[in-house]
């Protein structure tokens, strides 16, 4: 049997768009009782063209994606409306035709890669599955699944076909599982958060990667995300939903520009973009929480979130107001959506951090060597850094770089090699939390990124935040009940929530949890350990503004381990970005946002997309980060860098960690009033 796999091998619609949902209604049933979950939402999507689904966890984004290749779970049904693919009418099809669909029709590329890979089978077999399963012989289907890896821009298919995939990053991970999305050449890719996790550099290379082969393959794109700055790049229009319906849809350049919905207004006035600093001023918020299945009332359902709302919105449901020919807002105010007031405070005091006192944390020399099967393998070298009193230092750099393993030295996770020295207000640490005091313990705490993995689900939000307060507190009775109280108002939590168990939380609130826990005993240094990639904007500006309100209050110092520059540029007093277990660059937030940077500062800078900016030239570094087990000689940047000097110099000699201006180090051979002139021509 022979496949086609030309362009709409799984079937080419004759007429009309590529994937069309009218008025579509998903239900699931829960306790006997039908609780809608989508409500009346319909698009369209036609060839080559992007549709993107933005808006909060809960509102029916996913849902709708497992409703078009029905992968609904056993509880769900589509109640009313038509979902058609490539001219097929999803839910007349059998068994058979439905396997097919998915088979070369639908794919759909999910948030974490990790999971939809078989740990225990090597990549290349599970790649050549996808064309085993269309009907390419085994043996041709070997040379299938290496050309089609090269297709999505991996250099070295021989050795990633052999790997398992625990041996691969999460970028290249991400871009198997696009190959073998892809394999098939569907006429319909669906993306569900497919760059959430990812750094900058390998999610610009992974958006333009979808882009090329989107245009190759004539195929429509399906983007679910919750970065709208990701969203505006891609997408040729966007839909946003709420509570399971589309309340505003149109061109995604107008959508973001002039949105005529006011929960699409607060979502965009939730992102720190445009350089916002912590001290300038908070981020908006959008008050309240988003309704449960089923407890939708009658008129609009974002009304009780709404600062425009009147009793017409709490009456009568708004239909689909035409704004123009190509856009439609389900607001009865669409018209005034602009206006929508603040939530929250602007201005905030925010003292300054201490940095003419003596440093909270000192680490001098600080390296880690692990050994992985005989090989030496640096994880750090030689890092040097201080962290001042109520400052927050942002960590910065592509998975690999050491991030992690500096944060872990610093708790005392991780042993430090020898000669290695943390120094906790003048007093030297023991390498390992096990053998420093208990003092020295409560000061430092950390806030992990998968809050789901960090709290016990067996125990309700009382016991954790409590015992917290117990242990590390050192507090009973009446004064333990009183600083549980104060916590959870400080973390805008409610009373009814110390009852609930993880499970029955949002991610916003489980993150809260969180927070308010490792605030519990009182510490003085917190880590930060990408608290927010995982949640929504409006949430990550709650979560923002609350790290920024406890550390004005507390004077806590912070170290903010994260991928997304945009969070980081607004909580970080300064930057220090990390390549291959080295410091490369270090410096006042503005100082390094600004430039001059490093080259390698400069890469990630131009990788991140920014809402309401003109995008620039983005900077493509060259090959793969080289192995920490081998790194290169000299500048260990070099290999990759696309402003590497002639004559070997980067190449023979390692530069040392110059200041180049006050307070700002960099890293570098080029002189840095020559990589200001550099920086300054290209940005033009």
């Amino acid at each position: 049997m022979t496949v086609d796999f030309s362009p709409w091998a799984g079937g080419r619609p004759t007429d009309g768009p590529v994937l069309a949902v009218e008025n579509l209604d998903v239900s699931y049933t829960v306790r006997a009782a039908d609780l809608p979950v989508v409500r009346d939402v319909s698009f369209r999507i036609g060839p080559r063209e992007t549709f993107g689904l933005v808006g909060e966890s809960g509102c029916g984004k996913t849902t709708i994606a497992l409703a078009i290749s029905r992968y609904l779970p056993r509880n769900g049904r589509v109640s009313s409306g038509s979902i058609t693919v490539a001219g097929q009418d999803v839910a007349s099809l059998n068994r058979d035709a439905l396997r097919g669909l998915r088979a070369r029709t639908v794919s759909m590329v999910y948030q974490e890669p990790g999971r939809a890979l078989n740990p225990s089978v090597p990549v290349g077999r599970q790649l050549a599955e996808v064309f085993e399963v269309a009907g390419v012989s085994r043996a041709d289907a070997a040379g299938r699944a290496e050309e089609t890896l090269r297709t999505v821009q991996i250099s070295e298919p021989g050795r990633v076909l052999r790997a398992y995939p625990h041996q691969l990053s999460g970028g290249m991970l991400q871009r198997v599982i696009i190959a073998m999305a892809l394999a098939a050449r569907p006429a319909l890719l669906i993306l569900d958060e497919p760059t959430t996790a990812l750094d900058a550099t390998v999610a610009a290379e992974i958006l333009e990667l979808v882009s090329a082969l989107r245009e190759q393959f004539h195929t429509a794109v399906l983007f679910i995300s919750h970065n709208l700055a990701v969203i505006a790049k891609m997408c040729d229009r966007v839909g946003v939903m709420y509570a399971g319906e589309l309340v505003e849809e149109g061109p995604a350049g107008a959508v973001f520009e002039q949105p005529r919905h006011p929960y699409t207004v607060g979502l965009l006035r939730c992102v720190p973009d445009g350089g916002r600093r912590k001290e300038h001023s908070r981020l908006d918020t959008i008050p309240g929480f988003l309704p449960a299945p089923g407890e939708v009332a009658a008129g609009c359902v974002f009304a009780p979130r709404c600062a425009l709302a009147d009793q017409r919105c709490r009456q009568k449901t708004p239909p689909r107001y035409p704004v123009t020919d190509a856009r439609t807002a389900r607001c009865h105010h669409h018209e005034r959506a602009a206006a929508l007031p603040r939530t929250t405070p602007a201005d905030v005091p925010q003292a300054p951090p201490e940095r003419g006192s003596a440093p909270v944390i000192s680490l001098r020399g600080v390296s880690k060597t692990f050994t992985a099967r005989g090989e030496r393998v640096p994880a750090l070298t030689g890092i040097d850094l201080d962290l001042h009193l109520g400052e927050t230092l942002g960590l910065v750099g592509e998975s690999g770089s050491g991030k992690t393993t500096l944060a872990r030295v610093l708790l005392g996770l991780t042993s430090p090699d020898e000669g290695s020295v943390v120094e906790l207000s003048g007093a030297r640490l023991a390498p390992t939390a096990g053998d420093r005091g208990q003092d020295q313990l409560r000061a430092m705490q950390i806030i992990f990124q998968n809050p789901d993995s960090a709290l016990n689900r067996r125990h309700s939000v009382r016991h954790l935040i409590g015992r917290a307060l117990t242990k590390l507190a050192e507090l009973s009775g009446s004064k333990r009940e009183a600083a549980l109280q104060e916590i959870v108002g400080a973390v805008r939590m409610e009373q009814r929530h110390l009852a609930l168990r993880p499970a029955q939380l949002s991610g916003g609130l489980k993150q809260r949890v969180a927070i308010a826990r490792a605030f519990a005993g009182n510490p003085r240094i917190l880590v930060c350990d990408e608290p927010t990639s995982a949640l929504d904007v409006s949430v990550q500006a709650a979560i923002l503004n609350l790290l920024g309100e406890l550390q004005g209050r507390n004077q806590v110092t912070y170290l903010l381990i994260s991928h997304d520059l945009g969070v980081v540029r607004y909580l970080s007093d300064r930057i220090a970005v990390l390549y291959l277990g080295r410091l490369i660059e270090l410096g006042d937030a503005d100082q390094v946002f600004s430039g001059p940077h490093h080259p390698y500062t400069e890469a990630l800078l131009s990788a991140v997309p920014r809402l309401g900016e003109r995008p620039g030239q983005r900077i493509i570094l060259e090959g793969e980060i080289p192995s920490p087990a081998h790194p290169p000689p000299g500048c260990v940047f070099h290999t990759r860098c696309h402003r590497r000097l002639a004559g070997g110099v980067c190449e023979s000699t390692e530069p040392p960690l110059a200041e180049v201006q006050p307070g700002h180090f960099l890293r570098c051979h080029i002189p840095v009033a020559e990589l200001r002139d550099l920086q300054s021509v290209e940005t033009r």
